[in-house]
């Protein structure tokens, strides 16, 4: 794997974040500052961790900053929800983007699995290969 572009997760999570500035363009003026900021901020942050942890120089660094994309994808989760109840995203496109979202988070905690294996004392440290991280070998 040369980049944390190649990773599969990443691609879905910026994927979901376009999907989520679409989707709250539609927000009234009202909430720019409210559930239009919030929702696009979690959603930016779930590819930015992942990228920003694959640079570091530790799995222990790496498995920190899934770990904060997997809170950011909950955050985001969350005031998309609440989007749904205040009437702002209608039942069914809030269904649709929170499947998206459980997808993302599954391969987040077979990344993050995957990453303990290899930096477990009995193993030799090193990052995951594409395939372990969701991705296709090339």
């Amino acid at each position: 794997m040369r980049s944390y572009r190649d990773l599969r997760v990443w691609k879905e999570a910026m994927d979901l974040a376009v999907e989520c500035y679409a989707l709250t363009k539609g927000f009234p003026k009202e909430e720019i500052f409210g559930l239009t900021s919030q929702i696009r901020r979690a959603a930016a942050s779930v590819p930015a961790n992942i990228a920003e942890g694959y640079g570091r120089d530790s799995a222990g660094h790496y498995l920190n900053f899934l770990r904060t994309a997997q809170g950011s994808l909950k955050e985001l989760e969350t005031h998309l929800l609440l989007a749904n109840r205040i009437d702002l995203v209608k039942t069914d496109v809030v269904e649709r983007v929170l499947s998206k979202t459980e997808g993302i988070g599954k391969m987040l905690r077979a990344l993050i699995r995957s990453i303990q294996r290899s930096s477990s004392p009995t193993a030799e440290a090193r990052l995951p290969t594409a395939e372990a991280a969701g991705g296709r070998k090339k």
